[in-house]
């Protein structure tokens, strides 16, 4: 009889699992999973019935013991966590002064530090090595079934006494900071920490993306652009042909009415960041462009300017741990993309009813709206209208927030659109009379901003999520600068890919007052943006 099927961290099928049932009465059933990871076995005659325990294991993965209960409603989902280097700190953001525990799955001794990502990569302090008497008892395993709903909860199994319980307090210093994770073969994995200061420090607050990382973090099998509305009945053998994004020229990524929660208790692999990776160094592979790797170029390029800022995740803007009216300025990270409808209102209402400024320097932002089940899960509003943003545009909505509230570009006059997307190129100067160029020696027709970290969608800092006009604002910033290809796009006065520009933009925060007397102080409309900005 088919039991279930086994499958690793991404919901790939492991085959060759060995697997031992074991009944109340001490009877033994030995089985191994199929190349599809299906485990069948007999259990007992007829309908089989009471609490079994389950051994599996498979070597290059850690082993563990289950109860399984008969007889089974559907076919069981065992999980299985492949040998490597893994971590991530809980919470992910935190204040000054406060704890948190790092959380780390590693098959071998490991050593752990604490840096902090500025412009430079500053060691704060070393933590440790971290081994037990135990073999093997730095593995840790996973939940069975789709625990990107629920979490993956490390060290709550197996980690009975609180001295066993790892945690750090929080440097008082507010910022980006990294743990770094080095096994003793040399294999290294790093992971982020968000530290916001205890009270406010300076007049800029700038957000991490940290909702975003949590929608495109694939780690459990699913993210919102994998398995968004749910696991298959049946692990992964091979995606190509057998996941409908490759198979069905129809396929629409979103035609749910629901699509159920991502879980922040996951590591993030997407947000790693090699030990020898600096600042200045290209942005390599397919997902660091736009996560956590990228937004480090601006706050560490912040740094080298001179400009104080606290640094806050997106969830404590939510919560309300950001008072915006502590603070003149905020500046929005490379790829926000989804925000809750009270992180929209309460920035919109800080902008036009009290005075405040916002400086909107990612791409493709406040898109879709997230809703927090609790403090640890999200539930996204794709909606059931497809995935290309045409799909939306052609039913009268601007936006996936347009579906269930208005138009972002109420708040930044403009919208993602399918323009140019996932290219690069320069821009060209077209009004070469504006302050921003003021001393750079630009002329009319002159290119700019044609290098670029971005190696995923190389060319030039015009690209990867490009931006329309629409709504009201729109009208309200001059362009300065315009795509180097026909229809790519445009640059709002503070859409600035050079370092001198941005700085132009937030020095001493006189000229937003000039730029917008309580308001939008400048639109940037890329995500490469982020990715300019150390050169």
């Amino acid at each position: 009889m088919l039991i279930g099927y086994v499958s690793d961290e991404r919901y790939v099928a492991v085959a060759e699992v060995l697997f031992e049932f074991e009944d109340a009465d001490g009877a033994v059933v030995e089985a191994r999973s199929s190349i599809t990871g299906a485990v069948r076995a007999e259990l007992g005659f007829g309908i089989p019935s009471g609490s079994w325990s389950v051994a599996l294991g498979k070597q290059g993965y850690g082993a563990k013991r289950v109860t399984l209960d008969l007889p089974l409603q559907a076919p069981y989902s065992f999980r299985l966590l492949r040998d490597q280097l893994l971590g991530y700190m809980w919470p992910k953001f935190v204040r000054a002064g406060e704890q948190a525990e790092f959380r780390v799955h590693s098959d071998e001794p490991y050593k752990l530090e604490l840096w902090r990502y500025g412009w430079d990569k500053e060691l704060i302090k070393p933590i440790g090595w971290y081994d037990e008497h135990g073999p093997r008892a730095t593995v840790q395993i996973t939940p069975d079934g789709d625990y990107t709903q629920s979490g993956v909860e490390f060290n709550s199994r197996g980690y009975a006494r609180r001295a066993h319980k790892q945690f750090l307090t929080a440097p008082e210093r507010s910022g980006l900071y990294y743990l770094h994770a080095k096994g003793a073969s040399g294999a290294f994995f790093s992971f982020p920490w968000i530290v916001a200061p205890a009270r406010p420090q300076a007049r800029l607050a700038v957000l991490a993306a940290n909702i975003n990382w949590n929608c495109y973090n694939n780690f459990g099998g699913r993210s919102n652009y994998i398995h968004a509305d749910g696991f298959p009945p049946t692990p992964t053998l091979n995606a190509r042909l057998e996941l409908s994004r490759y198979t069905d020229p129809d396929h629409e990524s979103f035609a749910a009415d629901y699509y159920p929660p991502l879980s922040f208790d996951r590591p993030e692999p997407l947000n790693h960041i090699d030990e020898a990776e600096r600042i200045a160094d290209p942005i390599e592979g397919r997902s660091n462009c736009h996560v956590a790797p990228a937004e480090w170029r601006f706050f560490g390029w912040l740094e080298r300017e001179g400009f104080d800022y606290d640094l806050y995740s997106e969830t404590q803007l939510h919560t309300g741990v950001l008072d915006l009216d502590a603070y003149q300025v905020l500046a929005v990270s490379a790829h926000p993309e989804y925000w809750s409808g009270p992180m929209y209102f309460a920035l919109k209402k800080w902008v036009f009813e009290r005075g405040g400024r916002l400086v909107y320097l990612g791409g493709n932002g406040l898109n879709r709206e997230v809703e927090f089940l609790d403090d640890d899960r999200i539930t996204i509003h794709n909606g059931p209208y497809g995935g290309g943003f045409f799909h939306l545009q052609k039913r009268g909505f601007e936006s996936r927030l347009h579906l269930r509230h208005e138009s972002e570009a109420n708040l930044l006059g403009v919208v993602c659109s399918e323009t140019g997307l996932m290219t690069g190129a320069p821009y060209r100067v077209i009004d070469a009379e504006h302050w921003v160029f003021e001393g750079t020696g630009l002329r009319q027709g002159d290119l700019f901003g044609e290098n670029c970290l971005h190696m995923r969608c190389p060319g030039g800092a015009l690209g990867a999520r490009d931006r329309q006009d629409f709504g009201q604002l729109a009208c309200q910033c001059p362009t300065v600068g315009e795509g180097a290809q026909p229809g790519r796009g445009w640059c709002r006065d503070g859409a600035l890919r050079h370092a001198r520009w941005w700085w132009c933009v937030l020095r001493g925060f006189d000229l937003l007052a000039g730029l917008a007397a309580g308001g939008l102080a400048c639109v940037a409309h890329h995500a490469q943006c982020f990715d300019a900005v150390p050169h």
